[in-house]
């Protein structure tokens, strides 16, 4: 796995506090090659290539938010275009899935910095847990 489960549970729990959303519910991710998502994306979305994530939405109100598809070979394509590590590209990535699977759509540019703003945010509100964290474990002696 090219992110480690802990860190995927706390991007959710981040971004379902910046959202306002209920923390409990259930999210499956899948992390694919390039053929896979080709073929999600032909079958579902009737687009003939490979994309980076697809998202399928469940039944979010009973807390099924839905199934994620994040494809390897795509993230670390685009990860290396944006000189930044594999790690980093996939956990933009599965926040942006996870937030299509919340209702958020990103088929014009407004609603597409929407998202990005929404994301940004999650990071934001993690970065400041985990800042908050040290600064305490620091004053008591823990570092």
């Amino acid at each position: 796995m090219p992110i480690p489960r802990k860190r995927l549970l706390a991007l959710l729990s981040a971004l379902l506090d910046s959202e306002g959303r209920n923390p409990n519910v259930e999210l499956s991710l899948v992390f694919s090659d390039d053929a896979f998502i080709h073929q999600l994306n032909r079958d579902y979305r009737g687009k003939d290539k490979p994309t980076d994530v697809l998202s399928f939405e469940q039944d979010p109100e009973s807390g099924l938010l839905g199934d994620l598809v994040i494809s390897i070979p795509t993230s670390q394509r685009q990860a290396h275009e944006r000189g930044h590590a594999l790690a980093q590209e996939v956990e933009w990535l599965f926040l942006h899935g996870a937030l299509h699977l919340l209702g958020y759509d990103d088929e014009t540019d407004d609603q597409a910095e929407e998202m990005n703003r929404r994301a940004r945010a999650a990071l934001d509100l993690l970065a400041a847990a985990a800042s908050e964290r040290a600064t305490t474990d620091l004053a008591v002696g823990r570092s």
